[in-house]
């Protein structure tokens, strides 16, 4: 594994957070051309594509994301993990991914392919694309997603409902008897937003709200005319029934300011003889629906991810590749 120690390091040090996936997905395609696969780019707009790499027709597809989160910083290493930006969110499973996908491949297996997608961290529009153009020669009937997961095979996520409220007012002078004020309307729609239950899941535990962010006003004496917070919940219930919950709090003054977007908690193969854990954190999965039945599992912890001292275990990323592929030949074995 030391020289997929080393090209983790190098891939790390390509820039590629969202929207800026060009160099780091044409070091990854030369990469793969390299181990032996036919290689697509799937555009998506300009210098933003995904990367499709496959030996035949594919049945069983690697999967992880392009694009990491803002602040780039470059990568080091020690004795015993990687650091950098990308470590395990998500450049080091697409290494674990790589050499899982080369062993097999050396050892005859053609059934298999690779997909790399941009904007994960964002919107997910490259899955959205693998989704729509999903067509022959490829024909996967499982999805093997890397995520930092603690080398841990996950049995469901959470789902999510991610949208703006925006609350109207009347502007004007504090001193004076007007309104009504949209900050005031607003952190009245949050109080109560705040005070809701957002359900309960045997396997998931509760739903849970964040308020992301709130902006709005012009000056302390002056009655705000419009404020704006951003909401995401991580859902365990019918994105119907959450969206239902959210309108009843909206108040006469307040509405959805953009399109609410959301999906429903998500249900993961288990192997056999695996336990399987529950996460709260999305993934591309609820865009690839014609991809196959979904597997989840990677190296590193998600409470590394998106920090300033992310990193991923050297020896995590060897047991991560020996069992990607050690799956991979049990499911391809399956009729």
């Amino acid at each position: 594994m030391e020289r997929a120690f080393a090209r983790l390091l190098d891939w790390i040090d390509i820039p590629s957070t969202s929207g800026e996936e060009g160099s780091y997905g044409d070091a990854l395609a030369r990469e793969l051309v390299a181990a032996g696969f036919d290689v697509e780019r799937q555009e998506l707009s300009p210098g933003r594509f995904n990367v499709l790499a496959r030996a035949g027709a594919p049945e069983l597809v690697f999967c992880t994301h392009l694009d990491t989160v803002p602040p780039y910083y470059g990568p080091r290493e020690d004795r015993e993990f990687i650091y950098g930006r990308g470590s395990c969110d998500a450049k080091g499973q697409a290494s674990a991914m790589l050499e899982a996908a080369r062993a097999l491949l050396n050892s005859g297996e053609t059934r298999i392919g690779l997909l790399f997608t941009v904007a994960e961290e964002t919107d997910s529009a490259g899955a959205t694309l693998a989704n729509a153009k999903l067509a022959e020669p490829w024909r996967p009937r499982h999805i093997l997603v890397g995520e930092p997961t603690g080398n841990r095979f996950v049995r469901a996520g959470k789902g999510t409902f991610k949208t703006r409220l925006c609350a109207h007012g009347v502007a004007g002078h504090s001193s004076q008897s007007i309104g009504p004020s949209a900050v005031h309307e607003l952190v009245h729609c949050i109080e109560r937003l705040l005070h809701q239950s957002w359900g309960d899941h045997p396997v998931l535990g509760p739903g849970t709200l964040n308020i992301g962010t709130i902006h709005g006003g012009v000056a302390a004496n002056v009655v705000a005319e419009e404020a704006h917070a951003d909401l995401l919940i991580r859902a365990v219930e019918p994105i119907e029934t959450i969206r239902a919950r959210v309108e009843r709090c909206l108040g006469e003054h307040v509405r959805f300011g953009i399109q609410a977007k959301g999906n429903a908690p998500v249900d993961f193969l288990v192997p056999p003889g695996e336990e399987g854990i529950a996460i709260a954190f999305g993934t591309d999965v609820p865009y690839l629906p014609r991809w196959g039945k979904p597997l989840l599992y990677g190296a590193g912890s998600i409470l590394d991810a998106h920090t300033d001292h992310e990193k991923v275990g050297k020896r995590e990323l060897e047991q991560c590749a020996a069992t990607w592929q050690k799956t991979a030949r049990q499911l391809l074995a399956q009729p």
